[in-house]
C-alpha cells in the first residue's frame, strides 16, 4: 500500500489561506490522525489527497506517482463523511455488496467480505434491513463497513463519530483500529476530538491555522509538544503556563527558578525577553508538608472531576493555574497546599511560544 508524500501543498479561497505549503509524508499500514480545532485546514486538506479539492499550487504522491491530476475513482482510495452516504432503497448487505460487485469481487470472497465487516459492526441482525429504516449512527456503521469491506489501498476518514452516539463511537473506533492491525492499508482520520485521535492513532498531525504544527506518536505529542498551542490544546484541561521576564523574575521562589538554571545570568536574569514555563496539572505535585524544593500557594476552589480526581485551582502570586491529585488528597485540602514541579514534567518555550528544552 502506498505511502502519501505531500509537498509544498497549498490552498486558498480567494484572500483565505486553508492550508499553507505543508510538507508531510503519510505512511502506510499506519492510522494517522490530522487533529486541529475546527477551521484549520484539516478537512480541506483530505478532500485535496482525495481528490475532491484541487490544490492552489504543490503535489501529491502515491508513493512515487503524483496523482494531482487524477479522478477521485482513479486513486484507490474510499472516504467517510461526517454524515452517512448510504445508497437508499438497498438493504445493509446490498449496500457494501455494491462496491464490490463494480470491483469484480467473485461471490465467494463478497460473502466472506460482507460476513466480516457486519460482524466487525455489529450489523449481523441489520443485514436485511433497509438502510433508510436505521437510525442516523447505524447508517454511520454501514458506511464504514463499505469501506472496510472494499478494502481500498487508502482509506480517508472525516469526522465519521460527529453525529453518531457513544456506543457506535467506540463500536467504530475499535474496528478501524482492528482493522489496520490485519490490513496494511493507508488510513488517514480527520478530528477535532482529542480523545478520538490519541486513543487511535499511531501517529498524529496537529494543525493551526492551515499549518502543521507537530507531526510526532500520540504520548510523544503529549508529553513533548513542539511549542505552546500543543500544550494548550492537548490535554482537559491543557497545560499550564507561567511567564518568567526579567520584571517579574524577583517575584518567582527559588524551586520554580531552580527549573531555568540553564537559562540564567548571574542567578538573576534570564538570557531571553521570556521565558514560559509550562506543566500539565496532573504532573503538578501536590504535597501536605513542606520540603526543600516546594512552593506555598493558596488553593482557591477545587472541583470533582470524573474518575473521582480533583482538580485544585491554585494561586501563585499572580498567577493561577491547576493541578489534579488523588480524591483523598483533595479531600484534605483547604487554603493553601505545597507543590512542586518535577524537572522531567516540565517544557520550557520561548515567548514566540517554540519549545527550548530537550
Amino acid at each position: 500500500m502506498p505511502d502519501i508524500i505531500v509537498q509544498k501543498l497549498r490552498k486558498e479561497y480567494k484572500d483565505v489561506v486553508a492550508v499553507r505549503d505543508v510538507n508531510i509524508t503519510f505512511l502506510s499500514n499506519t492510522v494517522t490522525c490530522i487533529l486541529g480545532p475546527s477551521g484549520c485546514g484539516k478537512t480541506t486538506f483530505l478532500r485535496m489527497i482525495a481528490g475532491l479539492e484541487e490544490p492552489t499550487r504543490g503535489e501529491i504522491y502515491f508513493d512515487n506517482k503524483i496523482v494531482n491530476q487524477l479522478e477521485t475513482r482513479e486513486r484507490d482510495l474510499a472516504m467517510v463523511f461526517q454524515y452517512p452516504v448510504v445508497y437508499r432503497g438497498l438493504n445493509v448487505y446490498k449496500n457494501i455488496e455494491l462496491p464490490l460487485i463494480r470491483s469484480g469481487i467473485s461471490i465467494n470472497d463478497r460473502k466472506k467480505r460482507i460476513e466480516e465487516v457486519l460482524s466487525l459492526m455489529d450489523l449481523e441482525n441489520k443485514w436485511k434491513s433497509d438502510v433508510t429504516q436505521l437510525d442516523n449512527s447505524s447508517r454511520q456503521k454501514v458506511a464504514v463497513a463499505r469501506v472496510l469491506a472494499r478494502r481500498p489501498s487508502i482509506m480517508l476518514f472525516d469526522e465519521p463519530l460527529t453525529n453518531v452516539d457513544v456506543e457506535t463511537k467506540e463500536q467504530i473506533k475499535k474496528a478501524i483500529k482492528d482493522f489496520s492491525r490485519i490490513s496494511k492499508q493507508t488510513i488517514i482520520y480527520v478530528t477535532h476530538d482529542q480523545t478520538e485521535a490519541m486513543t487511535l492513532a499511531d501517529k498524529i498531525v496537529l494543525m493551526k491555522e492551515g499549518s502543521i504544527i507537530q507531526y510526532d506518536e500520540p504520548r510523544k505529542l503529549y508529553n513533548f509538544p513542539n511549542d505552546l498551542f500543543g500544550g494548550w490544546f492537548l490535554g482537559n484541561p491543557g497545560m499550564n503556563f507561567i511567564e518568567v521576564t526579567n520584571k517579574n523574575i524577583g517575584k518567582m521562589p527559588n524551586p520554580l527558578l531552580s527549573l531555568l538554571s540553564s537559562y540564567l545570568i548571574d542567578g538573576n536574569k534570564i538570557k531571553l525577553d521570556k521565558i514560559i514555563i509550562g506543566i500539565r496539572p496532573e504532573y503538578v505535585k501536590v504535597i501536605e508538608n513542606k520540603t526543600n524544593y516546594s512552593i506555598k500557594c493558596n488553593v482557591l476552589h477545587k472541583v470533582l472531576t470524573i474518575g473521582k480526581q480533583y482538580l485544585i485551582y491554585l494561586k501563585l502570586n499572580d498567577i493561577i493555574f491547576k493541578a489534579k491529585v488523588r480524591n483523598e488528597i483533595g479531600k484534605r485540602l483547604h487554603s493553601n497546599a505545597w507543590i512542586e514541579f518535577p524537572k522531567d514534567k516540565i517544557m520550557l518555550f520561548s515567548g514566540e511560544g517554540e519549545r527550548i528544552n530537550n
